[in-house]
């Protein structure tokens, strides 16, 4: 029996068809009905039926009896698990009990909305999530400039011409806050119809291959070229003649980007200055333009700058909210176009105690917190919905001592991880295909304004539970209502609990009638400007990244040095940490290894391994000689158990003053042969 669901490893959520036999998943391929993935899907969503049967999947609940990890029934772990809660609230208050909310918990619907309600029932505000580890810049500059945080720029793939990508991979990542399905297909027939692609990175990867056009700069100076090309369109785009009519602010914009000379740029991005003015050109032919960043530029140093400067290139070309530039997707069940969005200045809320400096914005802690607030005594109980904070937080050795000194550590996962070896209480969740499930998190990073529904595909094995049906359990013990009025956790389900959402969608019943998806449209244009611009213009003045920008332009002018820089990578089979032990075709595992120039590989003696160290720590990886990098830096993808990145970062250096974002890459490294 063949049923339609769809795939919930990345934003791009591509249609699928499982083969199912007696419960059993014997194939998953694309669906071809699908009118967003078109029958693409990639090794992560094939890969679903293996994840469902594997050996390692955890199947009963688990509580620490002394030293080890004991099999235990689910009334004896949630019993204890409410009694801790009750005694540390007692003795504590709820700012005692904290939760890390990671992507495995972004889409599942009625499991992230029940962990979220849960928090706010017992009053805690000890909410940390993925989105301070990779991304906080995007929702940073959308507040500090349009308003409000959760606005989200969607290539206009229909109607642009020019598609510009910094520091981005989608072949390989399907987009970051973007989502773009069946990317290989939908780039040809973008450049078919006369499109161009122009990627902006230091490495030739997998979309550069398919671009038009490669600037393969220095690492770390995407920011440059974007402030370059702002400084230029300013006095030539014929849209910006309109810019006092469409924002605030226009003076200090072109006190920001004075200094983006042609000779600072050129030199330091390592770019001839005929290679800028084609790209200026590219831009001037097309008139508005379509840009988007990636990892490559938001977990650096320069990530907030980059970020501001991307939104000004497009808001001089007038391409924000306009056909053939960038369109903002209100979403189909958030319908933020007939909502009244809570506007603010872009000013945050003090942090948590032990570190007040660290910025509370978009009503979560930054994850560079959450260590320093259990060392100091202040988190005594951590809930981890979907992630691995070993591999994902900063200073490992250090995020390991803290997690250890919890007196209450609860892990809900689907399979073991290094966290879970810490747990206190080890909780099985279902898979995605033993779930019921809708996109609603991720509702308006679609490239179009549609929606998905899905009931669970097979019955959960053994004991694996729902998230929400977890929390439900717990907040009853607690005395806590968080399920609605009449129902209890026995008499409910995963889709009675979105349904809601549902019914008050843009088309009340199309969800139900399609078979996955539902498309209401394509791109929507001028609801922001109308409804949520403060005095509906955008909002050039920024301050606090003034100051970074001016401090970046003073390290410019400086001699460049010819150390090198770690960059961020994906790799095609891995999420990053899940999906580490699962076998890929022909048996293999995907290993995660170290990617250098072949003149650093011969340099060092073309060693099998080799070690990359900083301040903070040391790396060691298998090397690989990769001819798509330049000299100056290596790469590494970041979710490994051995290979660790977290191991060079640190919770107290090298975090960003805006975001609380601990510097993930970019950052200078050596580079060894390894002992």
């Amino acid at each position: 029996m063949d049923v339609q669901t769809f795939c919930r490893v990345c934003n791009a959520m591509c249609g699928l068809v499982v083969t199912v036999e007696n419960d059993a998943i014997m194939k998953i391929r694309g669906d071809e009905s699908h009118a967003l993935s078109r029958g693409y899907t990639c090794p992560k969503g094939r890969a679903l039926g293996v994840v469902h049967h594997d050996g390692q999947r955890l199947n009963k609940p688990f509580v620490r009896e002394d030293t080890t990890l004991e099999e235990t029934i689910w009334p004896s772990a949630l019993d204890d698990i409410a009694d801790r809660i009750a005694t540390t609230l007692n003795e504590h208050g709820p700012e005692s009990v904290a939760m890390y909310l990671a992507s495995g918990s972004a889409f599942d619907t009625a499991g992230r909305r029940a962990a979220d309600r849960f928090l706010t029932l017992l009053g805690s505000h000890q909410k940390y999530t993925a989105t301070t580890i990779d991304t906080p810049s995007k929702p940073l500059v959308a507040e500090i400039i349009g308003g409000w945080s959760g606005l989200t720029p969607i290539w206009d793939h229909e109607s642009s011409k020019l598609l510009l990508l910094f520091g981005s991979n989608p072949v390989v990542s399907h987009g970051h806050s973007n989502a773009i399905p069946d990317p290989v297909r939908r780039f040809r027939e973008f450049q078919s119809s006369g499109g161009s692609i122009w990627v902006v990175d230091p490495r030739k990867t997998e979309t550069a291959s398919l671009a038009n056009y490669h600037l393969q700069l220095r690492p770390g100076t995407d920011w440059l070229v974007l402030g370059w090309l702002v400084r230029r369109l300013l006095s030539i785009h014929p849209s910006a003649s309109t810019l006092g009519e469409r924002t605030t602010g226009v003076d200090d914009l072109v006190r920001y980007v004075a200094g983006f000379d042609d000779d600072i740029v050129a030199t330091c991005c390592q770019l001839t200055l005929e290679t800028l003015e084609a790209l200026l050109e590219a831009i001037m032919s097309t008139g508005r333009v379509s840009a988007l960043t990636g990892t490559g530029v938001s977990m650096s140093a320069t990530a907030n700058v980059t970020e501001y400067l991307l939104w000004a290139l497009h808001i001089v070309t007038d391409s924000y909210d306009r056909p053939g530039g960038m369109w903002f997707n209100p979403g189909y069940l958030l319908q933020l176009d007939t909502r009244s969005l809570p506007t603010t200045d872009g000013s945050p809320e003090a942090g948590p105690k032990s570190r007040p400096h660290l910025p509370r914005r978009f009503g979560e802690y930054p994850c560079s917190a959450l260590i320093p607030e259990i060392e100091a005594g202040n988190i005594t109980t951590l809930i981890v919905v979907g992630g691995n904070p070993v591999t994902a937080l900063p200073d490992s050795t250090r995020t390991v001592k803290a997690l250890r000194s919890l007196s209450t550590l609860v892990v809900i996962d689907i399979f073991p991880t290094e966290t879970t070896e810490l747990a206190s209480h080890v909780l099985p969740a279902v898979d995605q295909l033993e779930r019921a499930d809708l996109t609603w998190l991720l509702d308006s990073f679609q490239l179009a304004v549609a929606s998905q529904v899905t009931d669970a595909v097979v019955p959960a094995v053994a004991e694996r539970k729902p998230v929400w049906w977890m929390f439900a359990n717990l907040a009853n013990r607690l005395g806590l209502a968080l399920l609605p009025s009449g129902t209890t956790a026995d008499t409910t389900n995963d889709r009675a609990l979105f349904q809601s959402l549902i019914d008050r969608s843009r088309e009340p019943g199309a969800l139900e009638r399609a078979s996955t998806l539902t498309v209401h449209s394509g791109a929507v244009y001028g609801w922001v400007g109308a409804n949520v611009l403060p005095e509906g213009k955008w909002r050039l003045a920024a301050p606090s990244i003034e100051e970074q920008l001016s401090l970046h332009l003073a390290d410019a002018r400086s001699p460049a040095t010819e150390a090198m820089r770690l960059l961020p990578s994906r790799q095609l089979r891995l999420m990053n940490s899940q999906f580490r032990e699962i076998a890929a075709p022909g048996g293999t595992v995907d290993e995660i290894v170290l990617h250098a120039s072949p003149k650093n590989v011969l340099s060092l003696g073309s060693p099998e391994f080799a070690t990359i160290q900083n301040a903070n720590g040391s790396v060691t990886a298998r090397l690989v000689s990769d001819p798509n990098l330049r000299d100056e830096c290596v790469t590494l993808t970041h979710g490994s158990r051995d290979a660790n990145v977290c191991a060079l970062t640190s919770t107290d250096a090298d975090i960003d003053p805006l975001s609380g974002m601990v510097l993930q890459s970019g950052f200078e490294i050596n580079l060894r042969a390894a002992e």
